[in-house]
């Protein structure tokens, strides 16, 4: 099974390309992460937020592969411990079925992948920067995997 992150916004500062790849590296085969960037819509002062926001969720739902459970991180979603999120990857790693989460843009994501979504998540009631977001979802999944294979990273 994978993962899949698929994220509104390219060129990300070289710290957030460094952490995330660092968490990503460290899952074994049999429960990978993989990145999929979806280029951010040009917004401007004229800007057409609505249109924008819709085509950036259309080419984020045409990423996802078929069959996948898709998780969409949204501020005002369910908020998980880590032990939930261990049980959860613990579920999915016995069922073998792919989960993608999404991570919008600046005003988050389109009505239709909130639509799509099995679950939303939220990783704090804080707004955070969508480059941060991306450390903590493989932070979390990092560990989550730790817990489930009994290594001492949780504990760290």
């Amino acid at each position: 099974m994978r993962f899949h992150l698929i994220a509104v916004g390219t060129r990300m500062p070289q710290w957030v390309s460094t952490a995330y790849a660092g968490y990503a590296k460290r899952l074994r085969a049999g429960c990978q992460l993989e990145l999929r960037e979806i280029p951010a819509g040009k917004r401007s002062q004229s800007a057409d937020i609505a249109r924008i926001l819709r085509m950036e969720g259309e080419r984020c739902l045409a990423a996802v592969p078929a069959d996948a459970r898709l998780i969409a991180l949204e501020r005002q979603g369910k908020s998980r411990t880590t032990d939930q999120i261990a049980d959860s990857m613990g579920q999915w790693l016995r069922e073998g079925r792919d989960v993608v989460f999404l991570v919008g843009g600046p005003e988050g994501l389109a009505p239709q992948c909130l639509d799509r979504a099995d679950e939303l998540w939220s990783l704090s009631e804080l707004t955070l920067p969508h480059p941060l977001v991306r450390v903590l979802l493989a932070e979390q999944l990092y560990r989550a995997w730790s817990m489930l294979n009994h290594l001492p990273y949780h504990r760290e």
